[in-house]
């Protein structure tokens, strides 16, 4: 399974600062942690990137490519702007992340992906919110896959995203994500790629509680047909799952097992279900 790496972000308390600040030192200290332990891809976040957002966008794809200069980069903004200048100095193919179904969205990313030969995550929600079951998100999917066809960017491309919701809030939903990348994988010869921002399922959760539920959902996923996550790579619980052939899956750790039986609705979550 490919990891994508999700921590150069703006957002971030630890790395944020400097990326504001244009130090060097911290950004590319974060982009080597995360090759050393896995990554495949970083995750480049610039948020809305509303004030110099093309500017720090094309600071920070420098940056990272002169610390590891062999990783591909995902660039992360709701800003076009900013993505197009970072797409125009990535070295190696870029993924943009993300565009959804909703019409704007696709008028705006979907001709980038054209330009730069870029790999596309589509989300499955519109402009009217998160699809409430798997059969919502097909819908939404197989409007990105429209929309891909129209703008001539190869489906090969596109990696779909079913959206996960926080665990404590909508506990049934990550079932449903499940579903969904399994129906995803039947929309098309070759099926289609699919990945998840693994982060989303453990929003609101104690410490203790977020590696287990990761690595459980990530257990439950990848043989489901998952080809690729936005996740922590320093977590050495979720990449041990992430590195796990599919076919040999066996759940040896009693916290992933007791994370399973929540996300499988068996058991009603809270925060010291671990307990």
């Amino acid at each position: 399974m490919l990891v994508i790496g999700e921590k150069v972000n703006v957002m971030s308390k630890t790395i944020g600062p400097a990326m504001k600040a244009r130090e060097a030192g911290p950004v590319q200290e974060m982009a080597r942690r995360q090759v050393e332990h896995g990554a495949d891809i970083l995750d480049i976040n610039l948020g809305p990137a509303t004030k110099g957002g093309p500017e720090m966008m094309e600071w920070v794809v420098n940056t990272v490519q002169e610390a590891v200069p062999d990783t591909r980069l995902c660039l992360d903004t709701m800003n076009p702007e900013a993505m197009e200048a970072g797409l125009k100095v990535c070295k190696l193919q870029p993924v943009i992340n993300s565009t959804s179904a909703e019409r704007a969205r696709l008028e705006t990313f979907l001709p980038l992906a054209k330009t730069y030969e870029a790999e596309i995550i589509g989300l499955a929600m519109d402009e009217h919110g998160v699809s409430r079951d798997a059969n919502e998100r097909v819908e939404k999917a197989m409007t990105i896959m429209a929309a891909m066809m129209e703008f001539d960017v190869p489906l090969d491309r596109l990696y779909l995203d079913p959206l996960l919701l926080p665990v404590g809030v909508a506990q049934q939903q990550a079932m449903e994500a499940l579903m969904a990348i399994q129906m995803f994988k039947a929309l098309s010869e070759p099926p289609l790629k699919t990945t998840v921002g693994l982060s989303n399922i453990y929003n609101g959760c104690p410490e203790h509680v977020k590696g287990p539920m990761a690595a459980a959902l990530l257990a439950l996923l990848i043989p489901a047909g998952l080809d690729s996550a936005i996740m922590d790579a320093d977590d050495e619980l979720q990449m041990k799952v992430a590195r796990t052939d599919p076919a040999a899956m066996q759940i040896d750790d009693d916290r992933i097992a007791k994370s399973i039986s929540v996300l499988e609705n068996n058991d009603l979550y809270c925060h010291s279900y671990l307990d």
